[in-house]
């Protein structure tokens, strides 16, 4: 398909896989020379200039109104530029001529695509393919642990997990530390402990994310040799406020718009949501309508025990929370949160997540408190709303219902991007079940483990 002295022009049709590295989506160029393929039972065209050398950064661009995939190739240098620097670029046809953005019709050049038109999934799946085909690299596996005899190790996997071995575990604090507040009240110097959470970069197979305890984000640029922190959250104006939760002061959870790199939404616990525009330059607090009733003040800017954020690639602007207590939901960028318990039997749990077919279809686990961090009345239940929220269906097939007291902990529940979706979650109590059919029905793919603290999964061809 790529011929091993020359870049050529290579076309492909789309298939539903994992989600992992895309180096760059930019809003301003197409393809004309494209295969056509279906998204949802509508024929879309791309075409694709891949490097001899994979994998690779990949570059997806997008053309103006009234142009054509061909003219921009034609008219820009992408592909002279690509095949210099040796990256993947891609020229996805918006239809009629156009994207379904949000700009207002009279911006839009005279041309509309048709009604319905949802651009995000076609991009969505046309870099899942670049990356099941190998211009990004799914064999790199990354897997963070910690005890208290051996502290901290980082593992890195170049083979798809068959074998591991150690890689960066340096994790510095740039410049002077400061303190945050302690348990007591009381200001506590800021001191490396964990690696809670690790997220691929979209925009660069060779970067990752690490959320640390004490509260801070590095960045590795070397695939996770050498790490450095990204100082511009952890020296945050409300900082020094910031209080541990009961597993400690973490950022556990990472979430990076696969429409724009360079918005990361992060979740700290205890100190809330924290949106960055830049890449992780600087952070603004984004918990409007959050209420914590354990806090004196109980609608602070932060201070928040958020347990988990999450939300689905087509529509970056609606986030989902599960917090220490409620359910939330923003449908503005995290700019204001409302609650969508409703019907649940409670709304303290950890795990939170989004059907990858369905961006409305939201998954948690309730626990039976703060106090008692197990499933009520010993009945292991997902609980999923096929509405957004506020309306909640228990799925029980193949969980247990009687005598079973486990915790599902924040990291360990992860969604597949097949058709019908595939859920899996783990258990403290050392089980891992999965649906393939989206909730309806579970079954025990593993026992007898340790306590889980992650899931992920990867959909292999």
């Amino acid at each position: 398909m790529i011929s091993k002295a020359e870049v050529e022009t290579v076309k492909r049709g789309l298939s539903p896989i994992r989600l992992a590295s895309v180096a760059a989506l930019i809003w301003c160029a197409t393809p004309a020379l494209a295969e056509t393929l279906d998204v949802g039972g509508v024929t879309r065209t791309f075409t694709a200039q891949l490097p001899d050398t994979q994998p690779a950064p990949l570059v997806i661009v997008l053309h103006g109104n009234t142009q054509t995939g061909a003219d921009m190739a034609d008219r820009t240098s992408w592909p002279q530029v690509a095949k210099r620097e040796h990256f993947g670029v891609v020229f996805p046809d918006g239809l009629n001529r156009a994207w379904a953005d949000l700009r207002p019709s009279h911006k839009r050049g005279g041309r509309l695509p048709p009604d319905g038109t949802d651009d995000a999934a076609f991009i969505v799946k046309l870099a899942e393919e670049f990356v099941a085909d190998g211009v990004a690299d799914p064999k790199r596996l990354y897997a963070s642990q910690s005890s208290g005899w051996f502290g901290q190790v980082l593992q890195r996997s170049n083979d798809g997990g068959k074998t591991w071995e150690a890689a960066g575990n340096d994790f510095q604090y740039e410049g002077t530390t400061g303190t945050h507040t302690w348990y007591d009240g009381s200001p506590h110097p800021w001191e490396f402990k964990r690696v809670w959470h690790i997220e691929p970069s979209l925009s660069d197979p060779e970067m990752i994310y690490a959320g640390v305890e004490d509260a801070a984000l590095f960045a590795s640029r070397d695939g996770g040799s050498t790490w450095a922190e990204m100082p511009g959250l952890r020296t945050h104006e409300t900082a020094p406020s910031w209080a541990p939760g009961a597993g400690g002061l973490c950022l556990h959870t990472i979430v990076i718009d696969p429409t724009n790199p360079d918005r990361v939404f992060i979740a700290i616990s205890a100190a809330g949501v924290f949106r960055s525009e830049d890449a992780g330059k600087s952070w603004q607090p984004a918990n409007r309508g959050l209420r914590s009733n354990t806090m004196p003040d109980e609608d602070a800017e932060v201070g928040h025990c958020v347990h988990r954020i999450a939300i689905h690639p087509s529509r970056p602007n609606t986030l989902f929370m599960q917090k220490h207590w409620d359910v939330m939901r923003s449908d503005d960028g995290a700019e204001s949160w409302r609650e969508i318990s409703g019907n649940l039997p409670t709304d303290f749990g950890f795990v939170i997540d989004v059907n990858s077919n369905e961006p409305d279809t939201v998954y948690v686990v309730p626990i039976t408190s703060d106090s008692h961090h197990f499933v009520s009345e010993g009945k292991l239940r997902v609980y999923r709303s096929k509405t957004g929220g506020d309306d909640w269906e228990a799925l029980t097939k193949g969980l247990p219902q009687k005598d079973c007291y486990v915790n599902v902990l924040r990291d360990a529940m992860t969604v597949d991007q097949l058709d019908p979706c595939g859920v899996y979650f783990g258990t403290s109590g050392g089980q891992v079940y999965a649906s393939a059919d989206g909730g309806d029905s579970w079954d025990a793919i593993v026992r007898d483990l340790p306590p889980v603290l992650s899931v992920e999964v990867q959909t292999l061809k």
